[in-house]
């Protein structure tokens, strides 16, 4: 008999099997229900930040605030794959402006974003520049706000309360005969 299967066998590893596997099932799904949180207050966050810049801002224009959600996630897709992107490929640049060029950059991003929202646009050279800027600190100031008055906490007490748990049965063949392990998972 193998190493491996004297494990599978032995009654102490096989508690601490079902142990690990328990604490793994729920912590995993524990930590995805809280990401997927931080990403809807992050979205909101940005949507009611668009929605101040469009007041501020002169030359932003968003329609209603579907269209500043759908910009901010389109803002978020574009700021994870294409603006990395552009960074190396702008470095020269903007290591001899001395930092300057982030600032085209950042705007090239906001921009681009534009073009994948109706109802979203962009116009002049002063919005496109300064637009960024002032999403960048609303931004800040309303996700600091959210986080003082525990948001993200209440939010993540409600998910917890409004999903069910589940019982997940998992098969795991033990000398020959198969054994019944209980996975509780958040859904």
């Amino acid at each position: 008999m193998s190493f491996f299967e004297q494990t599978l066998t032995s009654p102490i590893h096989f508690r601490t099997a079902n142990q690990t596997i328990n604490r793994l099932t729920l912590g995993t799904t524990k930590q995805r229900t809280l990401n997927m949180l931080g990403l809807f207050i992050t979205t909101l966050v940005t949507a009611l930040s668009l929605l101040v810049v469009d007041l501020v801002v002169p030359g932003v224009a968003i329609a209603s605030f579907p269209v500043a959600l759908a910009a901010a996630l389109s803002i978020g897709i574009v700021n994870a794959s294409i603006k990395p992107i552009l960074r190396v490929l702008s470095l020269p640049v903007t290591v001899v402006t001395l930092g300057a060029f982030s600032l085209i950059v950042n705007g090239f991003c906001f921009w681009l974003a534009t073009l994948f929202v109706p109802g979203f646009a962009v116009h002049g050279v002063f919005s496109f520049i300064v637009a960024p800027i002032v999403l960048s600190m609303v931004s800040t100031f309303l996700t600091g706000y959210f986080i003082s008055k525990g948001v993200d906490k209440k939010l993540a007490s409600v998910a917890e309360k409004l999903n069910l748990r589940q019982s997940e049965t998992i098969s795991v063949q033990s000398a020959g005969e198969p054994s019944q392990l209980e996975a509780t998972e958040l859904s």
